[in-house]
């Protein structure tokens, strides 16, 4: 009799490696995950704040304050970020591999 067990890996298709095209959607990806998480971070540290006074927005700056954090955090993560899109493009390219 024959031993019929399979490794996992060998049922497993074989995954073509990365194209530099796909790389590259790969990292802008990572990096608008970066950006989302950065703006996700912000927000409570804007909730408070007035925006009365003789400086303030009022509440257009109320309305668009969502909009702002956004683009502070695209602007973090173009000026090389916290390091969170390295991660995480690393791992889109090892499941894309096929690596556990």
């Amino acid at each position: 009799m024959t031993d019929l067990t399979v490794s996992a890996d060998l049922l497993r298709p074989a995954a073509a490696a990365p194209t530099a095209v796909n790389r590259d959607k790969i990292a802008e990806t990572a990096k608008a995950f970066e950006a989302t998480f950065i703006s996700q971070m912000l927000k409570p540290m804007f909730e408070g704040l007035s925006t009365d006074g003789l400086f303030g927005g009022g509440q257009g700056e109320a309305t668009w304050r969502s909009f702002m954090l956004d683009e502070m955090a695209k602007s973090t993560v173009k000026a090389g970020g916290i390091g969170l899109s390295n991660t995480v493009m690393a791992e889109m390219l090892k499941m894309q591999e096929g690596r556990p």
